[in-house]
């Protein structure tokens, strides 16, 4: 064979086998992020009772903080929560995952994933990019960290 006709020939390329995380690593997640939110209502606990008879407003105003907004908050900016670390899974946008999803989309995705709960996650196995209900509709997905 001359070189010319080597340059010329084609050989199969092997695809890569993309492999996204499953329900047990969210689930992983769910349960390491239930122990930050008490942890920091704890913390917050000791830190009110520390002032003399503070606000009712301040005390809402700390849990909903602590409940509605940690997974939004550091989903959009840290591309995932604590748990999600924990698990090695972070969460993108589906258009471009080397970018988070922007704050009102986890928002909204809180709230999905907070009202269908379990049935959120029940069509992951048959879904192509194995995304939640929630992860569907905001247009996210949730990729191991290493990706």
């Amino acid at each position: 064979m001359s070189e010319e006709n080597i340059k010329e020939q084609e050989f199969p390329v092997e695809e890569t086998v993309r492999v996204l995380p499953g329900v047990s690593a969210r689930v992983k997640a769910a349960i390491f992020d239930n122990g930050v939110i008490i942890g920091m209502m704890i913390l917050a606990t000791m830190c009110l009772s520390a002032i003399d008879n503070p606000p009712d407003n301040l005390k809402m105003m700390v849990f909903i903080f602590i409940f509605f907004l940690y997974d939004p908050i550091t989903t959009s900016f840290m591309g995932g929560t604590f748990g999600h670390r924990f698990a090695g899974i972070k969460v993108k946008r589906l258009s471009d995952e080397s970018k988070n999803v922007i704050l009102p989309l986890t928002l909204l995705r809180f709230v999905l994933k907070a009202t269908l709960g379990v049935i959120s996650l029940l069509i992951i196995p048959s879904n192509e990019n194995r995304q939640a209900i929630h992860d569907t509709v905001v247009g996210s997905i949730v990729l191991f960290e290493d990706q």
